[in-house]
């Protein structure tokens, strides 16, 4: 009689022979220690590896400003969960996460990489993004489908510029998420600047679960305030490993003990204070006495308020001294929440069948496209069959694999929760819906529109399966870029359009004038890289030209215009009066809103309509100034009078030349780059010596204390031409202004009460210490 266990045990034993041959094989390409769920040469439960219960799974995000130690924290955290056996470093270019060479040269994240690992009974799927604005796109979309994230903070400097807008990013995901102050050892290092930073800047509320003891050179441990304990780090270990937890004591620490005891009881009231719950906790039975209250209930209520997004907890530490890591790691699995705590209603619809979004896709000469999905429900397998409902196609998954930054471990299954990479999709994008086959979409649409969902047209009820796709930001610098010689142009195609599939940042057109490939990305350094990967991984010596800026038009007051064609072509006569009006938005719109009047818009016939539009969209291509694309633009008609005969060819060339023309008559227009920018303020400050040198470089023509732009007529702002700051680097206008310029990804150049300010490359913050974007 054959037992039925026996293909399970068959295919468990072919499981485990796998994954032994894998870990000999990363192991001699580096220096691990074990995969998750490996201790030694054993296995420590098939299960726990394929399928870890989702309660136990954490899926977070390393996001903070350039040089504030992501990746050495990474190092760390992967350093003492047992996945590597020495302590990386970026100095020397060997950590896990920083693999391209160009990361390893420059000391920079370029893109961001996933490794999972586990810690203490928890499957933690670590992704660590990029600092650097030009690679902001990283951060988005890793964002988009993490559960929580690690925003690492330097100490001396508190908020920086990108932490501004990594942090915005992580609001618009509703990313829960914890701060750790790194570099506490750091000469000028300020427990109490950086929290008040957080508290101010991102308009955050900080818990304090930590207290340093000793700051700068003094630094060496931190005191837990929910426990009321000390973590003194053992001046003498190499790898931090060697801690010691004591009880803080009125005999040997009474002065500690009280402060202690004080930030602990202000923690339990700023807790209740926004945790129902807990707050009838406490009035009720610990009302006498805090010190009475269980350390368990009081984390309960922490992570109850850390996944309502209410407040931020605060830890610290130096992950370049190994000091403070472990109780970071045991942070995230206590408050940062599971995938089953994150709300996605969509879920319900697909009553547990496949659904995932791919997020990321790299291209592996070997093995193809490796894309990053996330589960959200179901399992994937490999070789199985998906269909993609943004593509409306249907692919093969031939293998899975779980992601170990630059290695990867071949796996039979992954489910809901989890973060897996396919090989074998050539059509997937990143931002697309995964699900298991064109019917269970259907299925599931069926089930939202049963369920009270909002009634659509039927060739558009699959939107509402689709999952939010990841924002693509519009590049802002571009160049051309031209192959060694005309035989290697097809090399060159085909290398862009890898890079652009992997990089949606990164477009690519051609100029229909001169027929040259144009390059368009997020900033210089941006452009750099993909010149060097393209040498690097395709093996051509491109040549690039001149940057230059991806500047927006808009104009600034409003316009009727009046336009006549009248042309003869052959024995047909074509003649169209047109009367509109162009004005600038208030919101912000790279497509041009159009409006009709009352009197016209139940005249025109549909195909009057469409070469209306079709001149407006293409008289928006190229503005009057520097021939860049117009945007922030209503257009309203008036009047439309089309002479029988007349083609809609010539209706659009009209519209066009007419709107031309008033952009002529106005010729008040800025040069513009915005993407959903808010309104802009500029706060009084003290310029300093390389600030003022700046500005003069600018064109701008004083320094003064202070400048503020809304409630103010400033008239001593004019324009200036952008490539006089190119070549100015973060990290040197980060120092000059005080590590309080805001940079941004955004290209801004704002407008209000008449005034124009530049922005230059990254924000006015870079002009100018203390200028931030409320």
């Amino acid at each position: 009689m054959v037992s039925m266990n026996q293909p399970q045990n068959m295919c468990s034993s072919k499981i485990r022979a796998s994954l032994k041959r894998l870990k000999l094989h990363v192991l001699l390409g580096r220096n691990y220690s074990s995969l998750p769920g490996l201790i030694g040469n054993d296995i420590k439960s098939l299960h726990s590896i394929i399928n870890p219960p989702m309660a136990k799974i954490r899926n977070i995000g390393i996001m903070a400003h350039i040089d504030a130690g992501k990746t050495t924290t990474t190092e760390r955290i992967l350093y003492y969960s047992g996945y590597t056996r020495s302590l990386g470093d970026v100095d020397d270019g060997d950590t896990v996460t920083d693999f391209m060479a160009q990361e390893r040269e420059r000391g920079i994240t370029i893109q961001s990489a996933a490794v999972t690992f586990d810690w203490k009974g928890y499957r933690i799927n670590l992704i660590d993004t990029p600092g650097h604005v030009d690679f902001t796109l990283e951060v988005e979309r890793c964002l988009r489908v993490l559960d929580g994230a690690v925003a690492v903070f330097d100490a001396s400097a508190g908020v920086e510029a990108q932490t501004l807008t990594v942090w915005r990013q992580a609001d618009k995901h509703k990313v829960p998420r914890i701060c750790f102050l790194n570099k506490m050892d750091k000469t000028g290092a300020s427990f109490n600047y950086a929290v008040e930073s957080i508290r101010e800047k991102l308009k955050a509320k900080p818990l304090l679960l930590q207290l340093p003891i000793g700051e700068g050179k003094a630094f060496k441990g931190v005191v837990d305030v929910v426990s009321k304990e000390k973590l003194l780090w053992n001046p003498n270990s190499d790898d931090g490993k060697d801690f010691e937890r004591k009880p803080l004591l009125e005999t040997s620490d009474p002065k500690l003990l009280k402060e202690t005891t004080e930030a602990r009881n202000a923690l339990i009231e700023q807790v209740a204070d926004l945790d129902d719950e807990f707050a009838d906790l406490v009035l009720g039975e610990f009302s006498e006495n805090f010190d009475l209250l269980p350390a368990e209930k009081l984390q309960t209520a922490i992570h109850r308020v850390t996944l309502a997004q209410t407040a931020v907890p605060v830890l610290c530490g130096s992950a370049l001294k190994n000091k403070g890591v472990q109780p970071l790691l045991d942070a995230v699995t206590l408050y940062l929440p599971s995938p089953e705590e994150r709300n996605c209603e969509f879920l319900q619809w697909y009553k547990g069948d496949l659904c995932a979004l791919a997020f990321k896709v790299l291209h592996d000469k070997q093995r193809g496209p490796l894309v990053f999905m996330r589960i959200y429900s179901g399992m994937l397998k490999p070789q199985t069959a998906i269909h993609n409902i943004n593509g409306n196609c249907t692919e093969r998954i031939s293998r899975l694999l779980l992601p170990f930054a630059d290695q990867h471990i071949e796996i039979p299954l992954l489910t809901a929760g989890n973060i897996a990479l396919t090989v074998g999709l050539k059509h997937t994008a990143t931002g697309d819906t995964i699900v298991s086959s064109k019917s269970s979409a259907l299925a599931a649409s069926r089930r939202a529109k049963r369920e009270g969902e909002k009634k659509q047209k039927e060739n558009g009820e699959a939107e509402r399966l689709l999952l939010a796709a990841v924002e693509i930001p519009e590049p802002v610098f571009f160049c051309t870029i031209e192959p060694p010689s005309l035989a290697k142009q097809p090399d060159l195609d085909h290398a862009l359009k890898c890079l652009q599939r992997e990089d949606p940042s990164l477009k690519v057109k051609l100029d229909p004038d001169s027929g040259q490939t144009i390059l368009c990305g997020m900033g210089e350094l941006h452009i750099e890289i993909i010149h060097d990967r393209i040498k690097r991984e395709y093996g051509l010596e491109t040549y690039l030209g001149p940057l230059q800026v991806a500047y927006r038009e808009a104009i600034l007051n409003s316009v009727h215009a009046t336009d006549t064609l009248d042309r003869t072509l052959g024995d047909k006569r074509h003649l169209v009066t047109v009367e509109l009006e162009a004005k600038p938005m208030e919101t912000s719109s790279l497509l041009p809103i159009i409006e009709y009047a009352a009197s016209v818009a139940g005249e025109l016939s549909q195909a009057s309509r469409e070469a209306f539009e079709n001149g407006i969209h293409s008289a928006c291509l190229q503005g009057p100034l520097l021939g860049s694309p117009v945007q922030d633009l209503a257009v309203t008609l008036h009047s439309l009078v089309i002479h029988p005969g007349t083609s809609t060819t010539m209706i659009s060339a009209c519209v066009s030349r007419c709107l031309q023309k008033n952009w002529t008559w106005s010729s008040r227009l800025v040069p513009k780059w915005e993407r959903s920018m808010s309104r802009l303020y500029i706060v009084p400050c003290l310029f300093n010596l390389y600030a003022e040198y700046i500005m003069q470089n600018a064109g701008l023509d004083e320094a003064q204390d202070g400048i503020k732009i809304a409630g103010r007529n400033i008239n001593n702002l004019r324009y200036a031409d952008d490539t006089n700051l190119m070549g100015y680097n973060e990290p040197d206008l980060t120092e000059a202004t005080e590590h309080t310029c805001c940079f941004s990804y955004t290209r801004y150049i704002a407008i209000e009460a008449g005034l124009a300010a530049l922005s230059k490359r990254h924000s006015l913050g870079q002009l100018c210490p203390k200028w931030t974007i409320m």
